[in-house]
């Protein structure tokens, strides 16, 4: 029996996939854990939002595109906080930039889908750093034990799982 309530919803909407997969990292791995997918049920993105909201504090939530978007919008409403969006890379034209939202001199928390080397997460805070804000945590949903801690913490930042893989693979 899986003791994490957020694992056994995870499991549920079956958020892992056996295979031969490639991640974002290019490492590879024979399953594949889809929050994106799975957080399209509302019953997982509340539980999840409502889980971050109760215990973290915070002046703006920010996710990475594409994954952190729902993640941080949902937080955001369940905190009744601001949010902001960290696009993948600056666009070339508007008002440019990579961050959408007001993050100066503000208390961010970044949420992550999944962790696994850390480089999203990492490429996350230094964008939200470089636009003035104050942000040292990392809340991901769910960390693949995989170096993401022990690379952002060689970073002066700190990451925070809901979930563990081995929590999610006991099933």
């Amino acid at each position: 029996m899986v003791k994490n309530s957020l694992a056994e919803m995870l499991i549920r909407f079956r958020a892992i996939e056996f295979g031969d997969f490639t991640l974002a990292s290019g490492a590879k791995s024979p399953y594949y854990i889809d929050v994106k997918t799975a957080v399209t049920r509302p019953e997982l993105l509340s539980a999840i939002a409502g889980t971050i909201a109760a215990v973290h504090d915070f002046d703006v939530v920010a996710g990475v595109a594409v994954g952190g978007v729902p993640l941080c919008v949902a937080t955001a409403l369940a905190k009744n906080r601001p949010y902001a969006i960290i696009r993948a890379s600056e666009k070339s034209h508007g008002r440019k930039g990579v961050i959408i939202g007001d993050v100066n001199d503000k208390d961010v928390l970044l949420v992550e889908d999944v962790t696994t080397s850390g480089g999203s997460a990492l490429y996350g805070i230094n964008a939200l750093r470089d636009a003035g804000a104050r942000v040292d945590r990392v809340v991901t949903v769910v960390d693949r034990e995989q170096g993401a801690e022990a690379m952002l913490a060689s970073h002066g930042i700190r990451i925070i799982p809901l979930v563990r893989l081995h929590e999610i693979l006991k099933e």
